[in-house]
């Protein structure tokens, strides 16, 4: 802890750093544990952050920003983005000019929350891509990676975040400066921006052709990795639950995910071949077990898949 390029940060306070970082331009949410204090950092720091009256209004300011050009930042916990649906699944469709990052900090197990709600399933209902950090590292390094992915594609990206990354601290080594914000500036786009039917449907076609593009870029170089070990057991897992799925079974051969929508499909197909038993453990709904089992993946008689939830 005394090289001074290194940092004991909790996941949220990564988040804001990130932002810091990436010169997001304004930081809009509302609060809610364990989204509270990323805005409340991201403030530490400097950053132009703003409550809202609810989760609905601060989307909607990140997104006003995000179609200038700049980089915007939209914080809540798991069921605030219930009220921010609306705009979400229609920012979708529009794209953003600059870059925008929703994160949504759900709570499994209910430390402060009235339900345990897995907020993945709105990445594929809305069609975002979506990046799951494991600790506070990876907060900061999947934060700038939403951005990245933002701004090369034109769409939102979801952070989804849980209680025991937010609020763990781990150790966090920022990056070199990135790529300089644009300058913000407003341009009048009818078509992209204002989703009457006419505008909506071919929108739709380019939602799904971007996310085409985004599957084969996570096949190629997306945020997942490979722990070689015992292949007699493969696991397959992305959060805060690959860290534990790694510390249950250091032997096991594991495929931890950080971009779990869209999947890297022919990367999890071609995992299930090489283990003689293949696990799924993640936290909340099973998420990744229903969408593995619909890939088709393929296993020999002597092979099987178990999922394993909490």
């Amino acid at each position: 802890m005394s090289h001074p390029n290194y940092l004991l940060l909790s996941g949220d306070e990564a988040v804001a750093l990130a932002a810091r970082d990436a010169g997001v331009l304004l930081g809009a949410g509302y609060p809610g544990t364990p989204s509270t204090e990323i805005l409340e950092a991201f403030s530490e720091h400097g950053g132009n952050a703003q409550w809202a009256p609810n989760e609905k209004v601060a989307l909607e300011v990140a997104i006003g920003v995000a179609y200038s050009g700049a980089r915007a930042l939209a914080t809540m916990k798991h069921v605030g983005l219930n009220v921010a649906a609306d705009p979400l699944f229609t920012v979708a469709y529009t794209g953003v000019t600059g870059a925008l990052v929703i994160v949504s900090a759900d709570d499994p197990g209910m430390a402060s929350s009235q339900n345990e709600q897995d907020n993945r399933r709105y990445a594929v209902a809305a069609g975002v891509p979506m990046l799951e950090p494991s600790d506070s590292q990876e907060s900061y390094d999947l934060a700038l990676r939403a951005i990245e992915v933002s701004e090369r594609w034109g769409l939102p990206v979801l952070l989804r975040m849980t209680t025991r990354v937010c609020h763990s601290k781990t150790i966090v080594r920022p990056r070199p400066p990135v790529t300089p914000p644009p300058t913000p500036a407003f341009h009048r786009d009818i078509k992209g921006r204002v989703m009457i039917p006419s505008n909506a449907r071919p929108a739709h076609h380019r939602l799904r052709m971007k996310l085409s593009e985004i599957e084969a870029w996570n096949e190629a170089s997306g945020p997942n990795r490979r722990f070689d070990g015992d292949a007699s057991l493969g696991i397959i897992s992305s959060g805060v639950a690959a860290m534990h799925a790694r510390e249950a079974a250091p032997s096991a051969t594991l495929l931890k995910l950080g971009m779990t929508y869209p999947l890297p499909i022919e990367t999890v197909r071609s995992f299930t071949r090489q283990v003689g038993r293949c696990v799924v453990i993640e936290e909340g709904d099973p998420y990744l077990a229903e969408a593995i089992r619909r890939l088709g993946c393929q296993w020999s008689p002597s092979r099987r898949c178990t999922v394993s939830g909490s």
